[in-house]
């Protein structure tokens, strides 16, 4: 009979692994945006798009990894554990196919890695021009409406009704973002910038020259990447993620997918003569689309490096030293850390709170520079307001959340 997958299973809302997961990117997010700064500055290392070359072609190594700790922590096999996640996304993106014997749908998942790569990719690469075009205070605070647009997106395309509770919520952590950056403290709170856009920091190098230009860019990465977050929740994470399960706004969906789920288990329950751990344990399906994100990125991204090092753009050139590599690597290793749960959560409470949640980083970073960077200098009294309306903005979203998947 094929195994059962009932230990490692994907948690509840509010479920304490997505808690403690949440907690490891925000400390991933702070280190990566210290760490940027540190090479960028301090070590004088100014290769923004390499840079972020090599963090976002370091995500290949998560799925690996985690199926590495799922074979030596738990009974179930590779073998088993890869069979099931295969009837996972085949149930998924092939549901009038499904047979329980069904061909891999590999046209479908290469074309889903390839949007999501770019959906992941060109939100960072239109940061980095127009932080060059416009303010960072602006670029910033722009950019942090991706948490606002998420929401709008969230209600239209799933069809929800709107919750004044949510709004108010959505509404007060972009408030407090642009309270934050707009207090007379923007420049040194610069590091609060997109996932995985490490190169953010080099731009307070580059004088701004076309404010309006790059203010437009912003606003289309900062929707973009709210879409990105959207329809990653619609195409990307499976139907028996508990944020559809669990919250009374998605019935239409769940109806929908009742049969879709009973075809899954159904499916599974086929193979017999195979041990198949069915559903895939908790976060193994978005560690293996983050993983084909970053084999994207390395076979894709290297093209335009030659490109920019011609023209002059980005000339060139390699570490000068060991602590250059090593900083870079942990750049690479929390970029990984953040974007890979990131792309959890957004399986497990969906684009609206983990949108939000995100913005919880700017806080980290206010209070990581009093710890790193130039002390008690670097608050202010908005930037304490601020931060405090941001995680009020939070608490309202977790306590609906929590008395959701309760």
């Amino acid at each position: 009979m094929p195994l059962r997958n009932d230990t490692v299973a994907a948690p509840h809302l509010g479920g304490r692994t997505a808690v403690v997961l949440f907690a490891f990117i925000l400390i991933a997010f702070v280190t990566e945006s210290q760490l940027t700064q540190y090479v960028q500055t301090t070590l004088a290392y100014r290769q923004p798009f390499f840079i972020f070359y090599v963090v976002h072609s370091s995500f290949f190594i998560i799925f690996p990894l985690h199926l590495l700790y799922l074979t030596t922590t738990t009974k179930y096999s590779a073998s088993s554990l890869i069979k099931g996640l295969s009837i996972a996304i085949t149930d998924h993106l092939s549901p009038l196919e499904t047979s329980g014997l069904s061909e891999f749908p590999f046209f479908k998942f290469s074309r889903l890695v390839i949007v999501l790569t770019v959906g992941v990719t060109y939100p960072g690469l239109l940061w980095f021009a127009a932080i060059s075009l416009a303010s960072v205070s602006d670029v910033t605070a722009i950019w942090n409406t991706n948490a606002f647009f998420a929401y709008l997106i969230s209600v239209k395309m799933f069809g929800l009704k709107w919750e004044p509770r949510r709004l108010v919520a959505v509404c007060l952590a972009t408030l407090g973002v642009i309270v934050v950056v707009y207090g007379g403290n923007a420049a040194e709170n610069s590091e609060s910038m997109p996932e995985g856009s490490s190169m953010s920091s080099s731009a307070r190098f580059i004088k701004p020259s076309a404010p309006l230009v790059g203010n437009v860019l912003t606003l289309i990465a900062s929707f973009g990447y709210g879409l990105y977050q959207v329809l990653y929740k619609i195409y990307a994470a499976l139907p028996s993620d508990p944020e559809i399960i669990s919250d009374r706004q998605y019935e239409q969906i769940i109806d929908g997918e009742s049969e879709h789920l009973q075809s899954n288990l159904t499916s599974a329950n086929a193979i017999s003569a195979e041990d198949t751990v069915y559903p895939p344990p908790f976060g193994l399906h978005p560690n293996l689309l983050t993983s084909a994100i970053g084999f994207c990125t390395f076979a894709m991204l290297w093209i335009p490096i030659p490109i920019l090092h011609y023209t002059g753009v980005e000339i060139f050139r390699y570490p000068a030293n060991l602590t250059t590599v090593f900083a870079i690597s942990g750049i690479a290793f929390s970029g990984v850390v953040f974007n890979a749960g990131f792309m959890v959560l957004l399986g497990v409470w969906g684009p609206i709170i983990t949108s939000v949640g995100n913005l919880l980083t700017i806080v980290l970073v206010v209070f990581s520079d009093v710890i790193f960077g130039s002390g008690t200098d670097s608050l202010t009294v908005w930037s304490l307001l601020g931060s405090g309306v941001i995680v009020a903005a939070f608490g309202v979203l977790a306590y609906d959340m929590f008395t959701r998947g309760s």
